[in-house]
């Protein structure tokens, strides 16, 4: 039934109702105000309500077959709702419509405030995520300012379709496009921030302008449906290299250590470059840099390369104290994105996201090993020797050069993964 507009109403009396012969509207109406007439006294009658705006226009459905008629009334009010109940029992009580048998019976009161209440909520709830879709689409400066405020490393989303992505696709000059949410959450794992979700086979517009003067690699699920989504892609994306998971598998499937491999055509063997502003770099680009630098420069940077891998081989033996705290740990922080700080005692100093590791280290004291679910880079190495950490264990490691005594352990060197 459509609600009628009465001004201010506190309550809707809803009733429904049989006769046992062929009735009109007017009929029903005539039933109500005539047979409650004088029952609860003349300051109830509905006639006098009416007058003082206490009760509105009532409304009235009709559906007359078969020598009966059923239908349902409408009355809004704006008294208490003791009144509102009583003239609900005082219709209820109608046995007769004209010389036809009736029923009346109440089927609610409906409190009209509640309602506005409601509509009010979620009209305040649609207007805050308008507000919010609005925010994030306003260009560039924007971006710049949703990724400034993020956390590095963790799962957000972008534009108004609101799609998975990691929050390096803000500022990384090259983008992975994935097919869903999960995938997305599979790559962060694997230690890469710069995914993004197309989340279906109709590529959102907001895929076309974030990708505008990156380099896109398009890294897909090893099946049929991987197959449209590509043909999809290659119409509006300009795509610098397909890449794609095994056959039959989909990318959420794949262990950190599978989509290491398969992006290791685009990266160098180990974890995307830090540049001397700090974004990351492909190791196609860093290539390109050694060509400008000359052959002085590119023997340097092979130097720096050996020595990062003769700082891991000359760790002498791993304690067994060492060994089996890694190894108890292994398991809690294992694709987690999580990092934990031991003492010299194996006591645990503190447990947080690999993202805040950079920040939150400067302030720790008494750390002697960090574990992490991630990647050991120069820059974590250097900010780990400032407060005197003695380990590192990690995943894998970045290219890193020997700045101290710190030994640097991957879990496979440990034997912790196999």
């Amino acid at each position: 039934m459509k609600l009628p507009n009465t001004g201010i109403v506190k309550y809707h009396v809803k009733l429904k109702f049989e006769v046992d012969g062929l009735v009109e509207k007017a009929d029903i109406i005539g039933a109500i105000f005539g047979q409650t007439e004088g029952l609860l006294g003349p300051e109830m009658n509905l006639n006098e309500l009416q007058k003082v705006s206490k009760v509105g226009r009532i409304e009235v459905n009709v559906d007359s077959r078969s020598n009966m008629a059923k239908g349902d009334a409408l009355i809004p009010m704006s008294t208490d709702i003791s009144t509102a109940a009583l003239i609900a029992a005082a219709i209820e009580s109608i046995d007769k419509v004209g010389p036809f048998q009736a029923k009346f019976l109440l089927v609610g009161i409906d409190d009209i405030r509640a309602i506005k209440k409601r509509i009010i909520v979620d009209r305040a709830k649609k207007i805050v995520q308008e507000w919010a879709t609005k925010t994030i689409s306003e260009g560039e400066e924007m971006l710049k300012d949703v990724y400034d405020a993020s956390k590095p490393g963790r799962l957000t989303a972008f534009g108004k379709a609101q799609l998975a992505c990691g929050t390096g696709v803000f500022d990384s000059d090259w983008i992975i496009l994935v097919e869903g949410r999960a995938d997305v959450i599979n790559l962060l794992r694997a230690g890469f921030d710069n995914s993004i979700a197309i989340e279906g086979a109709k590529i959102d517009e907001t895929i076309t302008k974030l990708t505008e003067g990156k380099k896109v690699v398009a890294f897909i699920d090893g099946d049929r449906a991987g197959d449209l989504i590509l043909k999809e892609l290659q119409g509006l994306v300009s795509i610098h290299k397909v890449l794609r998971a095994p056959a039959g598998r989909e990318v959420e499937e794949l262990t950190p250590l599978e989509i290491t491999e398969i992006l290791k055509e685009i990266i160098s063997p180990t974890t995307p470059i830090e540049s001397k502003q700090g974004t990351t770099i492909p190791r196609q680009v860093q290539i390109a840099e050694e060509q400008l630098e000359g052959p002085e420069s590119r023997l340097q940077r092979r130097g720096e390369k050996r020595e990062s891998q003769a700082m891991i081989a000359e760790i002498t033996e791993d304690t067994p104290e060492v060994l089996s705290a890694v190894k108890g740990l292994y398991p809690q922080i294992n694709e987690t994105l999580e990092a934990v700080i031991l003492d010299s005692s194996m006591r645990t100093i503190l447990k947080l996201p690999v993202s805040d590791l950079i920040k939150k280290l400067n302030g720790t004291e008494g750390a002697s090993i960090l574990v992490l679910d991630g990647i050991i880079t120069q820059r974590l190495v250097e900010a780990a020797n400032k407060i005197g950490i003695e380990y590192i264990v990690g995943h894998r490691t970045g290219e890193l050069r020997k700045t101290s005594d710190i030994k640097v352990r991957t879990f496979r060197d440990m034997g912790v993964i196999m």
